[in-house]
């Protein structure tokens, strides 16, 4: 696997992977919420952060990370890629190459909560609403 910067050319297939991966894991998220969303982040979210995406060994993409600001904004994986360390790849690499020390996660994604407890990052906040102000609380964790 290596993790290699993100081209504008590889937005369309960061999109599917973000979609496909939010119905596996964002059950909480409401349909119109994920339309909403979709457009945004491919327009203009993507270009606000630092993005680098892993690849296996035939070029394809399993997921992505996506920093701003030591913020880890954006953390998906392929579904069929998960469970393989590639979460874990790219936050670390997020952690030391992009000097991520802080993560958003939405408090009803139990599965993220996990992943970032186990990686080290401790709850220090909660907000009540996401950053659209949609009533998804936000749980602030940081190293």
């Amino acid at each position: 696997m290596n993790i290699e910067i993100v081209e504008k050319a590889d937005h369309l297939k960061l999109i599917e992977i973000w979609e496909a991966s939010v119905r596996a894991t964002h059950d909480f998220l409401a349909e119109d919420d994920l339309q909403e969303l979709k457009p945004l982040i491919l327009e203009q979210y993507f270009d606000a952060v630092d993005l680098r995406c892993a690849k296996n060994a035939h070029g394809e993409i399993q997921g992505f990370c996506g920093v701003h600001d030591g913020n880890i904004e954006m953390l998906f994986i392929s579904p069929d890629a998960r469970g393989k360390g590639i979460g874990a790849m790219l936050a670390a690499h997020a952690i030391k190459e992009q000097r991520a020390s802080k993560v958003d996660v939405n408090e009803q994604n139990e599965q993220a909560l996990g992943f970032y407890q186990h990686i080290g990052f401790k709850v220090i906040g909660r907000s009540p609403v996401d950053d659209q102000g949609k009533p998804y609380p936000l749980l602030h964790m940081a190293l």
